[in-house]
């Protein structure tokens, strides 16, 4: 494919981006995406207000990587304290700002955040007003495609959004009442498109090569942004990117390359949140991965160590028990 996509004056490698998700997005994680060639990544939800009262955890969210574009995702409900973050954002270097319209969590919904903005348009438009308003970089939206099935509003949101100053807006295929059940619609997705002429990202379910082709087509969108179907799998974004520059399908990795990207990250984990946060968040980690290696090797990775792997609190018993079992795997292109 021969298209490209920019952010006003940032003009991404390829069409494929890393979707921000809280609890998983993080600087370690965020770092390998960008390290194995994400057309972009982007930092898990920041609290506004949070972030600007100073909370550490919420700071941590946006620290930038070393590679690529630093964007953070900002959530709120005030436009004071969208304004304000942005600004301090803005200061500590970040080049695109998004704002997220599409979390279906309960925990965020209930306090008018997140996809609940997508309920009252008017309001929805003052924070994005505020975003605008407070900053001189892009800022960039994030939504679905509605409430619920009987108040599909995305394609009124991105034509005002777009008048507000919106630079690019990702849509994810479901509704909020969907949260992640059935399939996620990419030709609704297509509304969207006719409604911007700023650039779309389509989202949702996007697990290969060939969902990033289908998506493409069926929505329009100008590029593909990649959540769920990175668990366990970093380099996905950056290989799906490739093979829509290219046409290559290149291969997962497997074996040795696989146990020492697990490792790493597994690492730089525990140097990011210290031992004891670090272990509890590696678990979902290291167990995404064993389903990859699983899903890959010739050989069964027996139930015992795949426990003794997510429950262990000693590390180097970990880094072992992976340079163990798995190299057993192999190599493999993803569909």
């Amino acid at each position: 494919m021969t298209k490209s996509l920019s952010i006003g004056r940032h003009k991404l490698p390829n069409l494929a981006v890393l979707a921000p998700m809280s609890g998983v997005s993080d600087l370690p994680f965020r770092k390998l995406a960008a390290r194995f060639g994400a057309g972009m990544v982007v930092s898990e939800m920041v609290a506004s207000e949070s972030f600007v009262r100073g909370d550490a955890e919420t700071q941590m969210r946006a620290e930038a990587q070393e590679n690529g574009l630093h964007v953070v995702q900002l959530a709120g409900r005030e436009a004071r304290w969208m304004g304000e973050a942005a600004k301090v954002i803005s200061g500590l270097g970040a080049d695109v700002i998004d704002i997220n319209m599409g979390c279906p969590a309960k925990k965020v919904t209930s306090g008018y955040s997140g996809s609940a903005l997508m309920r009252d348009l008017d309001h929805a438009l003052t924070l994005i007003e505020a975003t605008v308003e407070a900053v001189d970089l892009p800022v960039t939206l994030k939504m679905r495609l509605g409430w619920d099935d009987k108040s599909i509003n995305a394609p009124e949101l991105a034509r005002r959004a777009e008048a507000a100053g919106i630079q690019l807006i990702t849509v994810h295929g479901r509704t909020r009442c969907q949260f992640y059940k059935g399939r996620a619609d990419w030709q609704a997705i297509a509304a969207v498109k006719d409604a911007i002429s700023v650039p779309l990202i389509a989202n949702g379910d996007c697990k290969g090569f060939d969902d990033a082709l289908t998506m493409l087509e069926q929505s329009g969108a100008d590029g593909v942004m990649i959540g769920r179907g990175a668990y366990g799998r970093p380099w996905l974004p950056g290989h799906v990117g490739h093979f829509l520059a290219t046409g290559e399908r290149l291969a997962e990795p497997g074996g040795r390359k696989l146990a020492d990207l697990v490792i790493e990250h597994y690492e730089a984990l525990l140097s990011h949140y210290g031992q004891e946060g670090g272990l509890r968040i590696a678990r979902k980690h290291l167990g995404w991965y064993l389903d990859i290696a699983q899903s890959a090797g010739d050989n069964h990775i027996p139930a015992v160590i795949r426990q003794t792997l997510m429950t262990s609190k000693q590390p180097a018993d970990v880094i072992r028990l992976v340079n163990e079992w798995f190299p057993i795997t192999n190599e493999r292109t993803a569909a």
